[in-house]
């Protein structure tokens, strides 16, 4: 059974090109419930931490200190195929690949700054909340 509940963040790029209402209004339009929501920014512990399954790849030094280089906004969407309908949503990780209209395709400058970031699975969607995010912080 697919999810109803994924995890998106705007990256620090979008976020200082003032597209954090523009993002969330397609966020909206795509059907999204947000359920939790912050405006924060992650320290390089933090980001090393979230990012850990990358720590071997040889781009993880570079994507840490991008993630904790400004503020970023968390969110927690609720929806149907929750995971699957928001990669949809945000495109290709690649914005000259993502599909007109995409978020991505949109907002994203490059590979490494592309706007925003969607879990790739219901589990790590789960994992993805529960780190931003306490239960007294998630609204029905």
């Amino acid at each position: 059974m697919k999810g109803n509940r994924t995890f998106t963040m705007i990256k620090p790029d979008a976020v200082k090109a003032g597209h954090i209402g523009a993002i969330l209004a397609k966020i909206n339009e795509g059907g999204f419930r947000i359920v939790a929501m912050k405006y924060t920014k992650l320290s390089a512990e933090k980001a090393g931490e979230f990012y850990a399954v990358h720590s071997a790849r040889p781009f993880y030094g570079e994507l840490v200190e991008f993630m904790s280089s400004g503020p970023i906004v968390a969110a927690i969407l609720e929806k149907d195929n929750a995971v699957e309908d928001f990669r949809t949503l945000i495109g290709a990780t690649n914005p000259a690949e993502a599909q007109p209209g995409t978020i991505r395709a949109l907002f994203a400058k490059s590979i490494g700054e592309n706007a925003v970031h969607g879990s790739d699975s219901d589990e790590n969607a789960a994992i993805e909340c529960a780190f931003h995010f306490a239960g007294t912080e998630i609204y029905k």
